[in-house]
């Protein structure tokens, strides 16, 4: 099977009048949750919860900041989610899909 990507919307809603961001991600039912780099968590002045240890996907454990609330739009679809701020691309993972209730079709 091949990489899926989606064009989702993100935004703080805490702060409904900050722009909304258009960002293409990568959709890994394998991950729970969103992931975004900290440059989005920076322009959508998105405050750190705490701190947490996630594993990533070539096993090495990391403590990386979660983040939130985050909207998160698909076409018709929205939910608002947690994010864990790792990497340099977003990830969309299990839990938004399944709350947005969308399915994935390889």
């Amino acid at each position: 099977m091949g990489y899926i990507q989606a064009d989702i919307e993100l935004s703080n809603p805490r702060l409904p009048g900050l722009a909304k961001m258009k960002v293409r991600s990568m959709v890994d039912t394998g991950a729970l949750l969103l992931c975004i780099p900290e440059h989005i968590r920076v322009q959508l002045q998105l405050e750190e919860v705490e701190k947490r240890e996630v594993t990533i996907a070539n096993g090495q454990q990391q403590l990386v900041s979660y983040v939130g609330p985050v909207q998160v739009r698909f076409e018709n679809r929205s939910c608002f989610v947690g994010a864990f701020v790792l990497g340099n691309d977003v990830l969309l993972g299990a839990i938004p899909i399944e709350d947005m209730d969308l399915v994935i079709i390889p």
